[in-house]
């Protein structure tokens, strides 16, 4: 199973990029060997539209163009469920049992998601009922893939 986080945004050199890129790496080395086909990262133009309905449906047109084909949408959204690491990963498990072409990871723009990628996502992630900054929230997803894929191959990197 490809997979493939899509972010509004870009992440400037500095350290939040140096870490998400540590991140990957991980993932990309231990899931190749538990059948994730690596871990790409695509990242979208903010929308410079005057109002925020113009700026999300712009953004969700650009991300829509982006999503593979067939694949698992999943969205991190402040109004989504809290979901523990160890329930995180067997989702992914199951996902990839499935034999589930991909899993499409979207972070939104400042002004949030489209209602119908909402609707769409098989899966909404919040990390707790705090606002993160969209550079933290990459970073977070990033972390936790590769802590899922550590869950799923029994490595102690995770300790519940």
């Amino acid at each position: 199973m490809r997979s493939v986080v899509i972010a509004v945004g870009r992440l400037k050199q500095g350290p939040e990029r140096e870490l998400a890129e540590r991140y990957r790496e991980r993932f990309d080395d231990l899931g190749r060997k538990l059948g994730f086909r690596g871990l790409d990262i695509l990242e979208i133009g903010e929308s410079r539209a005057r109002d925020s309905a113009t700026r999300i449906a712009e953004e969700a047109a650009a991300i829509t163009a982006h999503i593979p084909d067939k694949s698992v949408l999943v969205t991190l959204d402040e109004h989504g469920q809290n979901i523990d690491s160890a329930s995180f990963a067997a989702q992914l498990g199951r996902w990839r049992d499935a034999a589930a072409p991909a899993a499409a990871f979207v972070i939104g723009g400042a002004d949030g998601l489209s209602p119908e990628l909402q609707r769409r996502a098989k899966l909404r992630i919040a990390f707790g009922t705090a606002t993160w900054p969209h550079q933290i929230v990459r970073v977070l997803l990033l972390e936790q893939l590769y802590r899922a894929a550590t869950i799923l191959a029994g490595h102690p990197y995770h300790r519940a």
